[in-house]
């Protein structure tokens, strides 16, 4: 691959949340604090949401990994499951040993034990679920009576609810109003602004080694933004296939003609420009047909 072409230990921009790549741009920094004071006040439910590639796992993963001794963590990265086998999911994580033959009742019995017997220790429960707009909404009732546990000093679980726009859509419905009401905490991860993309691609070359000039010009910078639309997984994207790129051609810079070239190989960068020139359209026919009403 490239690495020895750019002095790079590994590479920089893969797409699998890597939290030693986490860069603490203002939108997860202030997630994260949201995240950590939430849990302290040992509130119920915890909301967070972004659209696809805006970086929602490697919060989660930045998150369960800045927990201390005091918590206990769960993580249910699909939670699409029905209820009886997501409280066999959150038993297996938590340690707990639950006959799998067990109807509902006597396996939120026997995570109420648990989780008791963790609350007698000092210690906190947390569970993580991904991409929650997935999950049954029998699944989310079942949580919510999970989540009516309490001592008389706090919760005996804490939820940090994943997932995309969609998720807003889902609790808006009259069924899981209870649930709903539970969250108090929530904050929408938005995508990178032109200056964070700059820090973001130096970031993320310097944790993979890079320590040479400036790679990415001020214009490639510029056209990576506009072509991600600052998506993080999107820039990732963007961004590996500039260097391949680049060192296909022996170059040891980062110009705008490799971000173009990259892009229009890139499905989603595509889509979304089709997306784009719809709406432009739909604004120009709009003022057309306003112009001809009033002439």
């Amino acid at each position: 691959m490239y690495q020895s072409h750019f002095g790079l230990q590994e590479l920089p921009f893969g797409i699998t949340p890597d939290t030693n790549f986490a860069y603490a741009c203002t939108g997860h920094q202030e997630a994260l604090n949201t995240l950590l004071i939430a849990v302290k006040n040992g509130e119920g439910f915890i909301k967070i949401t972004g659209e696809v590639g805006t970086g929602k796992t490697l919060l989660c993963r930045k998150f369960l990994a800045t927990l201390d001794d005091s918590y206990v963590s769960a993580y249910i990265p699909n939670p699409y499951l029905e209820p009886r086998t997501l409280l066999l999911a959150l038993a297996e994580e938590l340690g707990v040993d639950l006959g799998k033959e067990d109807d509902q009742y006597h396996m939120i019995k026997g995570l109420t034990q648990a989780l008791l017997g963790f609350a007698g220790d000092g210690k906190s429960v947390v569970l993580c679920l991904d991409e929650v707009q997935a999950m049954p909404i029998e699944s989310l009732e079942a949580l919510r009576l999970l989540s009516n546990l309490e001592t008389e000093k706090r919760k005996l679980l804490q939820v940090v609810l994943f997932g995309q726009p969609e998720l807003d859509d889902r609790l808006a419905q009259d069924s899981i109003r209870q649930l709903r009401q539970r969250i108090t905490f929530q904050y929408r991860l938005g995508e990178l602004g032109r200056d964070e993309v700059d820090y973001y691609l130096a970031h993320r070359l310097r944790v993979a080694g890079y320590r040479g000039n400036r790679l990415f010009t001020n214009s490639a910078v510029r056209a990576l933004h506009r072509a991600s639309g600052g998506i993080p997984r999107l820039l990732n994207v963007l961004a590996h296939k500039t260097l391949l790129l680049a060192y296909g051609e022996g170059a040891h810079e980062i110009a705008p003609h490799h971000v173009r070239a990259a892009a229009s190989d890139t499905p989603a960068v595509q889509q979304k420009r089709w997306w784009w020139w719809g709406f432009a359209m739909v604004v120009v026919s709009a003022s057309s047909l306003g112009w001809l009403i009033y002439k």
